[in-house]
């Protein structure tokens, strides 16, 4: 059984298609990346996933239980957490604060909730900075404590969207790191991420959506060198390497 089984979902914005027909199947341990141009999809999917959007048809199954009906916090507590492109920190809250709005969806008990959050900041590099208010950190920051929330909510599934967004070379290899053993500690990762030498770093397998659509999919290797995939999206230096 896949651990995350999409079947031909379909999401319309009045008279706009963003995404249709669109399936996937996610292994447990596999770190799949979604990649595509801007307004392909993706970020859509990756909200009818969580639930955000109910797709207008179609199905998803997580751990073999069907998704539809449910709310965004009862997907959560079945081990599905996300990042979002656009990060919306509580700003008069501190880190620590804002990572516990993610632990208490597993306890009520805050002294277990902080004990949770420190741990998961000190796994991100980020403990140092437990202190600071949400609203004085960077957007590189905010980007940090998006992951640290979302990991709190010990998921079993993490969809990052556009996490590496604005980061340096080097902050980028940290977090390609950092990401592996989120990896090999048993959370499955889907990664959305213009970044195409960290996906092909990162991915084992990477899906190419093009207009609501999927247009490739396989290794890196293989979508690198698809000249579907050259075309609509990552030109023709991956044509000629």
């Amino acid at each position: 059984m896949s651990l995350l089984q999409v079947e031909k979902i379909n999401k319309n914005f009045g008279g706009l298609v963003a995404v249709r027909d669109f399936s996937l199947s996610v292994e447990k341990g596999e770190i799949v990346g979604l990649i595509g141009p801007n307004g392909a999809g993706k970020t859509t999917v990756f909200n009818m996933i969580a639930h955000f959007y109910p797709p207008d048809s179609g199905r998803i199954f997580y751990e073999g239980k069907d998704l539809t009906g449910m709310k965004p916090y009862e997907i959560c507590q079945l081990g599905i957490a996300r990042t979002f492109q656009v990060t919306k920190p509580f700003v008069n809250n501190t880190v620590l604060e804002n990572v516990m709005v993610g632990a208490f969806s597993r306890t009520n008990d805050p002294r277990e909730a902080q004990s949770k959050s420190l741990a998961v900041l000190r796994k991100v590099d980020f403990f140092a900075q437990r202190n600071l208010l949400a609203g004085e950190l960077t957007t590189v920051d905010h980007k940090r404590l998006e992951l640290a929330r979302a990991l709190a909510t010990e998921p079993k599934l993490l969809l990052l969207d556009e996490v590496m967004a604005g980061l340096t070379p080097s902050e980028k290899v940290q977090l390609l790191g950092l990401l592996r053993s989120i990896r090999d500690e048993g959370i499955t990762l889907i990664v959305v991420e213009h970044d195409m030498k960290a996906v092909m770093t990162l991915c084992e397998r990477i899906v190419l959506m093009h207009r609501g659509e999927k247009l490739v999919e396989g290794t890196p290797q293989q979508v690198s060198s698809n000249p579907q995939a050259i075309a609509a999206y990552l030109g023709e230096e991956y044509g000629t390497t």
